[in-house]
């Protein structure tokens, strides 16, 4: 963002919260040089006129801020169109940033750019002109017409493909002759009369090589100068020498519509296939998205009524029927299933629906009849959600991108000095044209700028599209960078490690009394209470297979229990505590190995007779134990946080296999103790509650459990769709192996560049050979990239 002499600024300000507000903003944005400002309060807004000379835009926004108040900026996805190479990326950010208040990145990969600017500085279609007058087209993206989008690549992809096939007929002629030029047994122009090479070559060169011009032209008008630049210049150099050789008979002179030709080929070629290549980078959401049924069967009018899925709002209700695909979210209103839910969380044991259950769009019902209330329809849903995550993750850019976006940003014009001096140093040391020629154009078509680009946004694109299928949902490419480093993970106790509600892990009765006469009881008096604890008692009674009759006369004693009538007899039920205030005290036998193992326990007596007690407690989850053996497996240290007494934390600590835990810690004090953890390396943060939103934001990574609260998961770097602590580690493996892929992909574009420009530049390289090199560079580095879709969630490395 530049200073914008003599500019009108019309600002909508957050945080104001009375007149006086507006008064001492108007006041700081006075105190600023060349600045006249108005406030209203009533509007919110602040009206500024700068002089030529006056504060520009970043300074204007930093006073804002450092008032107290807030600009909050807008975001545009645009569509773009007409990019080449990354170069073009370059350029556009470049022209884009340069705008009062704006920040945008341009992902060359997918073709799209996503701009934050601030209203009153800049507006979308200040943005999209400056794109339009730098070359480019870009459209604003505001509901996205997948279908559409995919039906015009397509015919743009078969337009292409018509005109490779067009080029490649009337390059043949000169496979023959290249092949007997290498081989020793033509001379070069032999085979063919030198008009008839370029009758051939000219309609190649200017017809289906004219999408090079335009790129070229528009990208020179622009400023800027990208890979249309090189391969217009290059063949143009060759195709012009040739014709000026044929037209004045210098038959003492090679002529080189064979390179010209070939490498427009070789280039539309490499092309397709990179093209093809980059449509697979997208294929795990495509896929996900394909299992959203179009319709959807809904109750209308006392009827079912196949209606759109588009047509669904929430409140209606729909059925699903055995194997359908669930078109929304909702929740279930009657009817017993499963849901294969692998498409969404990665994992392949269906899970059972109820009544009070949920039910996800693109998910599979099971063999049961489902009614459901709709809750959440279009972009409401959790697989919208999904995918405007990744989106947005694939947009962003890691710090590791950025070395490459310097180096295309400079990449063409310097390829361009060194083909010059090229050219004038075989023809200043040899004496002779051709050879100078060939070389240089041989430089000019080697140089491949885009496979710098496509390095890293499409391993970024398919690393968080295989995320997504398993689960792990990246909020930006910068949390997919910094997860692989990570040395310690601070994770919470309840609802991370555990389960977040009460189970009953203990049965004991005293002598007399059968265990499952205890728990049948005091379900009996329980089954009318909402509190966790009764719950969890009602739970375990069901789920051994017990029958009790109804309780009545029950009544609550101001949170310490509970008593009730059972088949005639007086029931009690609640603290030890409690019970002792009603002449049924128990024994420290049944008591105490409760208390040793860290569990609440709840005491029953009948008819004033003690009958013994539950050990209640949050139990940990099935895989918790395996999880934190995989993350120290991966070098990471595990420190568990929670607001729990000392001996549960320990219990829990034990369990789970961590050595290191931290008890009654408040949710106040958790991003401290986060903070304190950073000596040991960069620190990584899960969690599930509300509790946890501002340790998950102290942290330099954050996880958040899917099934907990909407703002952990607004506060986390990455969501985790299954409530298991695997896919933590499932994240930071997919990290190290998209940074590995980065990594790998940067290396082969660098190093071919820095090895094949020097041997074009020493005459080792053909032209047509030097033109299928950087055709093939592009290709190479996204087929790198589609290797991560080999890899799996669960692997220790």
């Amino acid at each position: 963002m530049g200073n914008e002499s003599g500019m009108r600024y019309d600002l909508p300000v957050s945080g104001m919260s009375c007149a006086a507000c507006a008064t001492r903003l108007e006041k700081v944005l006075n105190r600023l040089p060349g600045i006249s400002a108005e406030v209203n309060f009533g509007t919110g807004k602040a009206r500024l006129a700068a002089g030529p000379d006056g504060a520009g835009a970043p300074d204007i926004l930093a006073a804002i801020r450092k008032a107290g108040f807030d600009v909050a900026p807008q975001t545009l996805q645009l569509s773009l169109s007409g990019m080449s190479c990354a170069a073009c990326a370059a350029r556009i950010e470049k022209v884009v940033n340069r705008l009062p208040g704006v920040e945008g990145s341009v992902n060359f990969a997918a073709e799209t750019a996503r701009v934050r600017y601030v209203p009153g500085l800049s507006e979308p279609g200040a943005i999209i002109a400056a794109i339009h007058k730098a070359g480019f087209t870009a459209t604003p993206v505001i509901a996205r017409d997948r279908e559409a989008d995919k039906q015009r690549k397509e015919a743009e992809f078969r337009a292409e493909l018509r005109l490779f096939w067009i080029s490649a007929l009337l390059s043949a002629p000169f496979l023959v002759q290249m092949i007997g030029m290498f081989s020793g047994g033509l001379d070069a122009s032999a085979h063919h009369a030198e008009w008839l090479q370029g009758l051939l070559a000219t309609p190649v060169q200017f017809w289906i090589g004219r999408r090079f011009y335009k790129g070229a032209w528009s990208s020179l008008r622009g400023g800027g100068a990208n890979m249309d630049v090189l391969v217009a210049l290059g063949t143009s150099v060759a195709y012009f020498f040739s014709l000026v050789v044929v037209m004045f008979d210098r038959h003492d002179l090679h002529v080189y519509f064979e390179a010209s030709a070939s490498i427009i080929t070789l280039v539309l070629l490499g092309k397709l296939l990179e093209a093809r290549a980059r449509a697979r980078t997208s294929a795990a959401i495509e896929a996900l998205l394909r299992l959203q049924p179009p319709t959807a069967w809904v109750e209308q009018d006392g009827a079912l009524q196949e209606v759109p899925v588009e047509r669904v709002m929430a409140g209606m209700v729909f059925v699903l029927r055995a194997g359908d695909s669930v078109p929304v979210d909702g929740e279930v209103l009657s009817g017993e299933s499963s849901a294969d839910e692998a498409m969404l969380t990665g994992e392949s044991v269906p899970v059972p629906k109820k009544a009070g259950d949920k039910v996800f769009a693109a998910t599979v019902n099971g063999d049961g009849v489902l009614r459901c209330r709709a809750t959440g329809v279009g972009t409401e849903t959790l697989l919208a959600g999904i995918v405007r995550l990744v989106e947005q993750a694939q947009g962003g850019k890691p710090a590791v991108q950025k070395l490459a976006d310097r180096i295309a940003a400079i990449f063409v014009p310097t390829v361009v000095a060194i083909a010059t001096l090229t050219f004038v140093a075989w023809w200043w040391l040899g004496g002779e044209l051709a050879p100078a020629l060939v070389n240089a154009v041989a430089v000019l078509v080697i140089a491949c700028p885009c496979a710098l680009g496509l390095a890293t946004p499409t391993a970024v694109m398919v690393g968080t599209g295989q995320g997504a299928r398993a689960g792990i949902l990246v909020r930006n490419a910068e949390a997919l960078e910094l997860a692989e480093k990570i040395a310690v993970l601070a994770v919470d106790k309840t609802g991370t490690l555990t389960e977040g509600r009460p189970a009953v892990l203990d049965v004991r009765p005293l002598e007399g009394v059968a265990a499952n006469d205890l728990l049948a009881v005091a379900a009996a008096v329980e089954q009318a209470s909402h509190h966790p604890l009764a719950k969890a008692i009602v739970d375990a009674a069901q789920a051994a297979g017990l029958q009790w009759s109804l309780a009545d006369a029950v009544r609550t004693s101001g949170g310490k229990g509970v008593s009730g009538r059972v088949d005639g007899r007086e029931v009690w039920i609640g603290s030890p505590d409690f019970l002792a205030g009603q002449g049924a005290e128990l024994p420290a036998k049944v008591l105490q190995p409760l208390l040793d193992a860290a569990l609440t326990p709840v005491c029953v007596a009948v008819d004033g007779r003690p009958w013994g007690a539950l050990g209640l407690a949050d139990p940990l989850r099935a895989g918790s134990k395996a999880a934190v053996a995989r993350l120290q497996a991966l070098g990471v240290r595990v420190v568990m946080l929670t607001g729990d007494h000392p001996a549960v934390a320990a219990r829990i600590a034990a369990e789970a296999g961590i050595s290191e835990y931290k008890a009654q810690v408040l949710p106040g004090e958790k991003a401290a103790a986060v903070e304190a953890l950073r000596s040991g390396g960069r620190v990584a943060m899960v969690g599930d509650g509300i509790n946890d939103a501002p340790a998950l934001a102290a942290a330099d990574v954050s996880f958040a459990i899917g099934a907990g609260s909407d703002v952990a998961i607004e506060a986390a770097d990455l969501t985790l769709v299954r409530n298991d602590l695997n896919s933590v580690a499932d994240a930071i493996s997919l990290s190290r192996t998209t940074l590995g892929k980065i990594r790998q992909n940067l290396f082969f574009a660098f190093i071919y560049n820095v090895l094949g420009i020097p041997a074009a530049a020493l005459g080792l390289l053909n032209p047509v050979i030097a033109g299928a090199a950087m055709a093939m560079s592009s290709v190479s580095v996204v087929s790198n990239s589609l290797l991560l879709r080999r890899w799996r969630p669960g692997k220790t490395d």
